[in-house]
């Protein structure tokens, strides 16, 4: 299935139809017992970050959900999804009536998915509880991830949240919840999930069929990982180990070695069709200024601690102006680029 159209990663399975979930046992059950009491809250916020099973945890609860639709009845452990059941195949074909994803869609016109989820899709949301159940069942909502709702849309969903309707759950999935608008997260209960441990993510990764046998290549996958499946596929699917190393490159070179070694990685993150690379890159460049301005911080540097977090904030936003006016995307990765080597 293509990332591009379908927003899933090359060799991953869609979270609706991933019947496996590893390391999140304690999440599972919390869900689990929670729901049975009858106090379940209206909304819950799955946050941790991206890749490590907040999607797959909420199908799974949501179908739990809507397989017991008296909690009192349910059990107290969320049982592994049967495939060959109404509730699951429905669910897996994006039929179901009683339960509504939203993520951003993709653009008709190009088939590309769009950058944001719009104030559009959270209409459906208002259509989707204006129909009444025939079952009268559990109305879940799965809002994946809620970072990606742009201004109008967050309002939009803060009105639903504020007057829910009976009998409805939302699973407000985050990579980043302080960006949340804070009255979302206020009538959210949070739930944190942690990154993946060693051993689980080598577990997912052999259930996608991809074996880490040892060795430095499987050693420096699980480390450059930091816990998240998706980060492991894009290392090992999408050349990001190679991009890293490139990067490595420019930090290590000087003068006009500095410049070339750029220019190759420039060329490399501004083709048309890397746009999960180039992402996986803005992430990975995020993540080295944060940790170098913490280190220069720690060791009383902190003009240059100060500067290094400033251009580590200003990266996505340098990002979202270049796509905003159509800027030539290479240009700004030299950009960025020569400000990092200064």
């Amino acid at each position: 299935m293509s990332d591009a159209v379908a927003g899933v990663l090359d060799g991953a399975i869609p979270p609706q139809n991933n019947t496996v979930l590893f390391g999140h046992e304690e999440a599972e059950q919390f869900l689990a017992r929670f729901y049975h009491s009858g106090r379940s809250h209206h909304a819950i916020l799955i946050e941790g970050p991206e890749g490590i099973g907040k999607a797959t945890l909420a199908f799974r609860f949501a179908n739990h959900v809507l397989s017991h639709p008296d909690p009192a009845a349910a059990p107290l452990e969320l049982a592994v999804p049967d495939p060959s059941s109404s509730v699951s195949r429905q669910i897996a074909s994006g039929a179901s009536h009683n339960l509504l994803h939203l993520t951003r869609p993709v653009d008709e016109k190009t088939g590309k998915v769009k950058t944001a989820i719009t104030v559009d899709e959270v209409r459906r949301a208002g259509h989707f509880f204006s129909q009444t159940s025939g079952t009268g069942n559990w109305r879940v909502v799965i809002i994946d991830p809620a970072d990606d709702l742009n201004r109008n849309a967050a309002n939009a969903i803060l009105k639903i949240l504020e007057e829910p309707p009976k009998r409805s759950l939302f699973l407000v999935l985050s990579h980043a919840p302080g960006r949340l608008l804070p009255t979302i997260r206020s009538r959210c209960l949070p739930l944190k999930l942690s990154p993946l441990k060693a051993e689980s993510l080598s577990a997912a990764l052999a259930n996608l069929g991809v074996a880490l046998d040892g060795g430095r290549t499987a050693e420096e996958v699980l480390q450059l990982a930091n816990g998240s499946v998706s980060q492991a596929l894009k290392l090992l699917n999408y050349g990001g180990t190679e991009i890293i190393a490139a990067f490595n490159d420019v930090l290590s070179a000087e003068g006009p070695g500095a410049r070339r070694a750029m220019h190759r990685l420039g060329d490399v993150l501004a083709g048309k069709d890397n746009e999960v690379i180039f992402t996986f890159f803005l992430g990975h460049l995020t993540e080295y200024l944060e940790g170098r301005a913490r280190s220069l911080a720690l060791s009383g540097e902190l003009a240059q601690a100060d500067r290094l977090s400033r251009l580590a904030s200003d990266v996505t936003e340098r990002i979202t102006v270049s796509q905003a006016y159509n800027l030539d995307r290479k240009q700004t990765i030299l950009s960025l680029l020569e400000d990092v080597a200064r």
